[in-house]
């Protein structure tokens, strides 16, 4: 007698209600955990170098599958675009759920994109990036449990016509991210020209500015150094300090203004509100990031600061004192460490996972 097989549990796609998307443009809001802290690359060339990171207690290790590469900032528009239809979603008195059902034409407008047949091919890629990316963090983990191992997202569905063309999709977000959308605690809105900056460290200050400068008329200071152990970026210290010399000439963060200051040697950028932008995302911006495909453009640039520079920049005056806003968040000026890729993750409280963990993440996409 041949025993019949065990049918294996539906996914979330399956057992979760779907959360439908019929409304137009959402206010933009991002989680706060993603704006403070490591947890995407800087950079769209493929990054298969984990981030350790290691602040006060709180510890971010991000891994990526070697295939796809890390999830990006540019992919991590995804994520923005799900967390303002769940709150949008909220606040018009609909039940949010994790899974969340569109069309690509929706998310790509909604987030600045073209919607050629190449943009689409990047908006697959971007997903693929999510769900294979790996993430462990003690961040919200709950009061029995010391850490939490997930992707960006957990599964993905494309439904196409008889002629291939994408006709909807579905995604299933983390248990992690979602709880940390609805509670409105944890979000903040965020200004739509937010989508066209170009440059990953650009980007990333936005985040960062937002989460911590918010509206306060002091603003805030932050050291260089501390800056790029908080950005997790590959670049040597010296080429990150020269992209934020850059981005200070150019200012380009809409809400924002940033200052480069020198004191005893010491590099600081001082970043405090500004007029914020109030136009939507009308102008196209440049494709959801391409793991593998070839960098933006060099350190010192406009956009990604994960490579060196040959030559450096002079930075602006020196003042005579720098003093610390600690007022809104004690974390963000604590000792950080940001562990080498070359150090044992043993260093760290958890552990690499396997090969065979990550490759369980790849994904499978169906057509219907």
């Amino acid at each position: 007698m041949t025993a019949s097989p065990t049918p294996l549990p539906p996914g979330d796609r399956l057992t979760v209600v779907p959360l439908t998307i019929h409304s137009g443009f959402a206010s933009p809001r991002d989680q706060r955990d993603l704006m403070e802290r490591p947890f995407f690359s800087l950079s769209k060339s493929l990054r298969q170098a984990p981030i350790l990171y290691r602040s006060a207690g709180v510890e971010v290790q991000v891994y990526a599958l070697p295939e796809y590469g890390m999830a990006s900032i540019w992919d991590a528009d995804i994520l923005i675009w799900a967390a303002s239809h769940l709150v949008d979603a909220q606040n018009r008195g609909f039940e949010p759920s994790r899974r969340l059902r569109f069309t690509p034409y929706q998310l790509l407008t909604q987030v600045g994109r073209s919607t050629g047949a190449q943009d689409y091919r990047r908006l697959k890629a971007a997903l693929v990036r999510l769900q294979s990316t790996v993430i462990r963090t003690n961040i919200r983990h709950g009061d029995h449990w010391r850490r939490q191992q997930f992707s960006w997202i957990n599964e993905w569905d494309e439904r196409v016509t008889r002629s291939g063309r994408a006709e909807g999709m579905e995604f299933v977000l983390p248990d992690w991210f979602y709880r940390g959308v609805i509670d409105h605690n944890l979000i903040l809105k965020i200004d739509p020209a937010y989508f066209r900056l170009t440059g990953g460290i650009e980007r990333w200050l936005y985040r960062v500015a937002r989460k911590h400068a918010g509206h306060q008329a002091g603003g805030w200071l932050f050291e260089a150094a501390h800056l790029h152990v908080k950005s997790g970026s590959l670049a040597r210290l010296s080429d990150f300090s020269l992209d934020l010399r850059g981005i200070a000439r150019r200012q380009p963060l809409p809400g924002y203004h940033l200052q480069m200051e020198r004191v005893d040697r010491r590099e600081w950028l001082r970043i405090t509100p500004g007029r914020a932008s109030t136009q939507s995302v009308d102008k196209h911006v440049n494709g959801i990031g391409r793991s593998g495909a070839n960098p933006i453009g060099l350190s010192g640039a406009e956009v990604s600061g994960d490579r060196a520079q040959a030559t450096a920049a002079t930075p602006s005056p020196a003042r005579n004192s720098v003093s610390l806003n600690l007022e809104s968040n004690i974390d963000s000026n604590s000792v950080e460490t940001w562990l080498p890729v070359d150090k044992k993750a043993s260093a760290s409280v958890f552990s690499k996972p396997s090969s065979s963990t990550l490759a369980s993440k790849m994904v499978t996409e169906r057509t219907k």
